[in-house]
Formats: structure tokens, sequence, C-alpha cells
């Protein structure tokens, strides 16, 4: 058990890039529960934390459901495992489970949940009292129905119930509860042959955690979440049935307006956090789109991108890489990963690593991620 304080809790809590940023003076956007924004599965991990146009996999829940309509199993099972803060201690993690039925070949359930746990941590009021122990925690339970609307496009909805419990002892903390919604859709073409190699365009978009706001005190401010839209496009070059090399782009904005200078006293304090949190969370969508102060140069640097690979020899063995960025203003999120995936018979096992090159260093900076999936029953060949 480790002893950690308020300030790495809150840190944990709200992001280590955020708050860095936000000392700078910088408009970052902050949401509540921000581990739904980190990469739960190994393999996305291993790319730059990318996954909506990538292949269907077991772990597309989080990326994009309607993925699922072209996954070539009947059913598929995962499990995943990431330490978080592992340099600093040993009981923070996100681990995840996952389960995928398809109904036929055109359709397709999913469930998964998602754990968040913040380890044990000893409170005190004063340095003479003796500690509380309390266990911080968030989780998600998803529900998602994916559909082939044709041959090359499919489309999804996911239900996701999400509760916070801080649990720090205090007694104006509650647990927060709310729920989400995705609406996604993924295209992937037939194989193509071009001059050299054969090749499969992939095209995918998800609109993640369309939701009310949470809140975690009795005052009744209430939080938004991490509402969020990912883009993205691949392509596959099969160069013959042993070798195959995947390539990824992906971008991302939180539909979440931009904390700002509203009374126009030239710094953002109390009065300018109550009327931002008076904006409800549909109409925060729509703010969000064109709220910042500096306008669409603002805007743009609210998108952040990421380039994975990936490459496949006898879908046995995986390679993979990525960059992940995020513009030094809004959160300074820059990193490296690789990672590699092995294959035998229904088993799949993959890990990643994660390397920053932020000055601000990255939670996840030299952290082994893990995942073990297993694809069993009837074969769908797309």
């Amino acid at each position: 058990m480790k002893k950690i304080t308020y300030l790495i809790t809150g840190v944990i809590l709200l992001g280590n890039y955020s708050l860095i940023a936000q000392e700078k003076g910088d408009r970052v956007i902050t949401t509540s529960v921000p581990f739904l924004k980190i990469a739960a599965d190994a393999r996305s991990a291993g790319m730059g934390e990318l996954g909506v146009a990538s292949s269907p996999d077991v772990y597309s829940q989080q990326w994009n459901p309607a993925k699922y309509a072209f996954f070539n199993y009947e059913n598929g099972a995962g499990v995943t495992y990431t330490p978080y803060l592992s340099r600093i201690v040993n009981d923070i993690f996100l681990g995840g489970v996952t389960y995928v039925q398809k109904l036929n070949e055109r359709s397709a359930f999913a469930g998964s949940l998602r754990y968040f746990s913040l380890g044990s941590i000893e409170r005190r009021d004063t340095f003479e009292q003796d500690a509380l122990l309390v266990n911080p925690n968030s989780f998600t339970l998803d529900l998602s129905y994916s559909l082939k609307l044709s041959e090359d496009f499919s489309m999804a909805v996911a239900g996701r119930y999400l509760r916070s419990d801080l649990d720090l002892g205090g007694n104006e903390n509650i647990a927060g509860s709310t729920f989400g919604v995705d609406i996604a859709g993924y295209y992937e073409s037939p194989q193509m042959t071009y001059s050299s190699f054969d090749g499969v365009w992939r095209l995918g978009a998800n609109i993640s955690n369309i939701g009310p706001k949470i809140k975690f005190d009795n005052a009744g401010q209430e939080n938004f979440i991490p509402t969020n839209l990912g883009i993205g496009a691949g392509f596959d070059f099969i160069f013959d049935p042993q070798n195959k090399l995947a390539t990824y782009l992906e971008f991302n904005k939180l539909l979440v307006p931009t904390p700002k200078d509203f009374n126009g006293d030239g710094k953002i304090n109390g009065e300018d956090t109550q009327q931002y949190n008076e904006i409800g969370s549909i109409e925060g969508i729509f703010k969000s789109f064109g709220d910042a102060p500096d306008g669409f140069s603002e805007e743009l640097k609210e998108v952040t991108w990421a380039l994975g690979a990936e490459y496949w020899y006898q879908n046995k063995f995986a390679l993979r890489a990525g960059y992940f960025n995020e513009s030094e203003e809004k959160g300074f999120r820059k990193f490296f990963s690789v990672g590699a995936g092995f294959a035998y018979e229904s088993v799949v096992i993959d890990m990643s690593y994660l390397f920053s090159t932020s000055s601000v260093p990255s939670p996840l900076e030299g952290t082994l991620r893990f995942g073990l999936s297993f694809n069993f029953g009837n074969s769908y060949t797309n």
C-alpha cells in the first residue's frame, strides 16, 4: 500500500497534462472521468492510442462499435490491464473485460466493463489523526449493437452507464453517476488489386459519451464528461498471404466548451467558472466547434492527431508503432508507442510500451500494457 497525497490524487483525477498546462495560463479543456480517454487495450495503445478506423477486433467497443459488424468470428472475449503511474505506485490501474457475439453475418452485440482503480489512499485532516483508508474508483458498463447497412458500411449505437466514486472521506463528496451514448459508423472496402499489392481501405467515425454532466458534491456543481468526436482512415497493404502492413491516421476533438474569460477582466476566475458550468451538455457539443476565444486557429489546436502502423506476418506475429500529438497549449500530450501481438489458434496476446516526447511527464511513461483475447466459434469472411 502506498501513501498518496491529495496533490497526486488531484493530478490523477484531472490529468497530469491539463493541470500543468493550466498553470501556464492556457485554456485547456478538462473534463470529469478522464480515464475514458485512456486506451484500455494494448493493441490500440501500441499504435499511438488510435482505433476508430483500425481493423475490427474484440476491443472495438471503446473506439468504434460499428466495427463489430465486420468482426471475423462468431464470438470474442478479451481482458486488458494497464498500470497507471507505475513509477510512483503499484496499485493504480485501468482494467477491462469485453465480450462480442455475432448474431449473424450482418450484425453483432457487445458488452464491456472498464474499471479504473486509484488504489488505496490514506486520508488525514491533520498529522495527528489516524489514517482513514479509502479506495476511489470509477467504472463503466457498455452495451452496443452494430448492423451492416450495406456490404461495405455499418453503423452502431452504444449505451454506457458511468459511475465514479472518489470516496476521499469528506461529508460533501458523493459518488457521481451518469450515462452516455455513442453513435458510430465504419466503412471497409473490398480487397482491391494494385500494381504490386492488394489493398483494403477503412474509414471510421464515432461520437462518444453523449450524455448528461456528472456531479461529485452536494453543492450541485455538474461537470462535463469527455464527449468526443473521432474520425479516422486506414489502408492495408497486402503484399502476399504472409505479409500485411496496415497504416492509420486519426483525429479527435473533445466536444466540450473551451474555458474562457466571460466577464472580460483578463483572467478566468470563479465568476467565469460559474457561467461556464451553466452550459448544458448538448449545448456544449454545438458550442465546442466555434467558442475558442482566438477563433479557428485555436479550434484547430484542440484537435489531437495520431499516426499508427501494424505489420502482420502469417497472421501469427504483429509489430506495431505509433505517434500521438496534442498542442502544447491544450494539454501537451506527445508520445511514441510500440507494441507486439502473438496469435496462436484462437488466442491473441498483445502488449505495448510508451515513450513520452513531451516536457510534461506522462503518467503512462514506462508502462507495459497487456491484453489477452480469444476468438472462437464460426468464422465470417468479409
